[in-house]
């Protein structure tokens, strides 16, 4: 019989290096699970192939996960009460172009740390808002309208500059916190998987910039079970390749 997604060992794993901090999980204690994610793949691996196998798992995580508008399908796989985490799979599928990501610099409500999986990587710009220099965008409030917590209030225009290029490769571990702002990428057209530990929410709202004339409509779409599993083949057939002799 298949564990439950909240009795599995690997979750608990992860738990259990996040209760090192002496509050809730900060960008350090996120690093150290992500870390440990990078260091056990293969028992990620294991407990991947388990909640695919588990038909009450997959519909539960497809209930909570969604495709991104900028073409990346964001799985939940874990959430976490005590301490308070959620583990997260970002999953880009093989493209016939590189350019894929999130084309909109964005901030986050809450910590996290990343593994990236498999592929060649991220390509990560880091910005900050600056009176003179950079880009003019349109900022955006992601969060406050309670009717539509996923809608985009306008709060104004501002220019943005780059501060940091941190290209994330293929094994690596990257942390961001609630001040950053930044935007991502795969670095090629092949398959990019990143694990997610996502702490705790410390903002209630955060910000989205767009340039110029863009459309600040862009909705999430569904994921449905059968998208779960095509997914989730795919990064599983990766890892397989990475150690088949």
């Amino acid at each position: 019989m298949v564990a439950a997604t909240g009795d599995h060992t690997f979750p608990r794993q992860l738990a259990a290096v996040l209760r090192g901090a002496r509050s809730q999980p900060g960008p350090a204690e996120l690093a150290a699970a992500a870390g440990h994610v990078r260091a056990a793949r293969g028992a990620f691996a294991a407990w991947l192939r388990d909640l695919a196998a588990d038909d009450a798992a997959v519909a539960e995580i497809a209930k909570r996960s969604y495709w991104h508008p900028n073409g990346f399908a964001k799985l939940v796989l874990h959430t976490g009460v005590e301490p308070e985490f959620r583990i997260r799979l970002h999953v880009w599928p093989c493209s016939e172009r590189p350019s894929r990501g999130e084309s909109n610099p964005h901030s986050h409500r809450w910590d996290f740390a990343s593994h990236v999986l498999t592929g060649t990587g991220l390509h990560t710009v880091e910005f900050a808002e600056t009176a003179e220099r950079g880009k003019p965008f349109r900022r955006y409030r992601y969060g406050t309208d309670p009717a539509n917590p996923a809608a985009l209030v306008a709060d104004g225009e501002v220019r943005l500059a780059r501060r940091a290029v941190p290209h994330v490769r293929g094994g690596d571990v990257y942390t961001c916190d609630t001040e950053i702002v930044h935007t991502v990428r795969p670095i090629d057209a092949g398959l990019t998987a990143t694990v997610v530990i996502q702490g705790p929410r410390r903002t209630p709202t955060t910000v989205v910039y767009c340039e110029p004339g863009e459309s600040d409509e862009q909705p999430n779409t569904e994921l449905t079970a059968a998208g779960f599993h095509e997914l989730v083949t795919a990064v599983l057939a990766s890892l397989d390749s990475e150690v088949a002799p």
